[in-house]
């Protein structure tokens, strides 16, 4: 146990905590509590410590997110009272972020299994796919979808909710991440619509063409991933870190995006806080970079005819 569980979580207030506490309000302001006098970081999902005690507790109520004031005055058995904390102390003492404890994530307003062989979904492109990229296409009729990247399939799988009569590849290096995806694509009925593909980048597309590209790839760079909390220490390396600068992986995107994309097609890609070595490294490329109305930053879009035009830049 650490020293933070310790001081936080002494046996008394452990006993004190089960006997006088009976609400799911009570628990929550106990939780909000104890993760305001911790160094937790929010950013996995939530951005605030009472949406973070809701997740956890939800899960363990059995209940969908805990949007209703009529449950506050819910109470709670022992056996839910004992297994909360239990909850709210690995989150607090392992830094473990929520969704892995739950093994469940929303995105896009869908549920997703998540686990540490995958990122916890909490891009802004959420925003783009429930807009159905109305702006960025332009009109252009969507059947052939690409998430490159997939991790948990989250993209994917929302997209093809979003383009009812579209195709998707779910597209990832890792075989581990694939898994959880093949996972969620069963869980959501979309087996026949929605399909992993274990590729490096676009290796093994051949000559595929989509309408759209989705990715959110690795963009941490050297210097943030030496500093991130200990949350993302849970989180596989792999789909966090990009090179020196974040953006290796982002310039394979640039580079190959062009001849997989069907005309009038368009790349949405997420490259958080690298969107400004970005701008330095290609002043001459007309990205469009996207404003949310819930936040978030650092996603661009780009038609086809920017990267062909574009083309001699991203081959240095």
């Amino acid at each position: 146990m650490s020293d933070t569980g310790e001081l936080l979580f002494t046996p008394e207030l452990l006993s004190d905590a089960v006997a006088e506490l009976h609400t799911v309000h009570d628990w929550l302001r106990f939780a909000v509590s104890k993760l305001n006098q911790s160094d937790v970081y929010l950013g996995h999902g939530t951005d605030n410590p009472w949406d973070e005690a809701a997740g956890l507790l939800s899960f363990v109520l059995h209940l969908p997110p805990l949007t209703d004031d009529k449950l506050l005055h819910v109470r709670l058995t022992r056996g839910e009272r004992q297994h909360f904390l239990s909850l709210l102390r690995q989150r607090i003492e392992q830094r473990i972020p929520t969704a892995y404890i739950t093994q469940q994530a929303y995105f896009a307003g869908l549920p997703f299994y998540v686990d540490e062989r995958v990122l916890v979904p909490r891009s802004p492109i959420a925003e783009l796919i429930n807009c159905k990229f109305i702006r960025q296409l332009n009109g252009k009729p969507v059947q052939q979808i690409l998430d490159l990247c997939t991790g948990s399939g989250c993209i994917a799988i929302a997209c093809a909710y979003a383009f009812e009569d579209a195709q998707v590849d779910a597209v990832d290096i890792s075989e581990d991440a694939l898994d959880v995806a093949q996972y969620n694509i069963e869980q959501h009925g979309l087996e026949q619509r929605v399909f992993p593909i274990l590729s490096d980048g676009y290796s093994a597309l051949g000559g595929a063409r989509y309408d759209l590209i989705v990715t959110n790839p690795p963009y941490v760079d050297a210097d943030d991933m030496a500093d991130l909390p200990d949350e993302y220490r849970h989180e596989p390396e792999l789909g966090l870190a990009s090179g020196e600068d974040g953006l290796a992986l982002t310039r394979h995107i640039l580079r190959g995006a062009a001849e997989h994309l069907t005309d009038g097609g368009v790349l949405v890609c997420e490259v958080g806080n690298s969107m400004v070595q970005l701008q330095q490294d290609y002043p001459d490329v007309a990205f469009d970079w996207l404003q949310f109305e819930h936040g978030g930053i650092g996603v661009f879009a780009i038609s086809k005819a920017e990267l062909e035009r574009c083309q001699h830049l991203f081959q240095d």
